[in-house]
């Protein structure tokens, strides 16, 4: 059963490798990159995997076109030149 939603339009930063491949797997997806980002909320908000086996590994060659070595790790010590990622 469908359900009706209200969106809203968001500034938000991110970082820009992860952009890419977040914007990479969406084309691959056939969905928008909001669309991504908010079915991968919302398994994390119920502790659920987001992704199948195949999803992971167009990610993991993703992120090697991106060169994008971050980990869910990382998050938690990402700082800005000018500071402002502190969070």
């Amino acid at each position: 059963m469908s359900k009706t939603i209200e969106r809203v339009q968001t500034g938000i930063r991110i970082e820009k490798r992860l952009l890419k491949v977040l914007k990479g797997l969406a084309e691959h997806l056939d969905m928008s990159v909001g669309d991504l980002i908010e079915g991968i909320a919302l398994h994390s908000f119920e502790n659920q995997p987001p992704f199948s086996k195949e999803t992971l590994a167009k990610i993991e060659q993703l992120k090697s076109v991106y060169d994008l070595e971050l980990s869910a790790q990382d998050s938690h010590t990402f700082k800005e030149p000018d500071g402002g990622g502190d969070l």
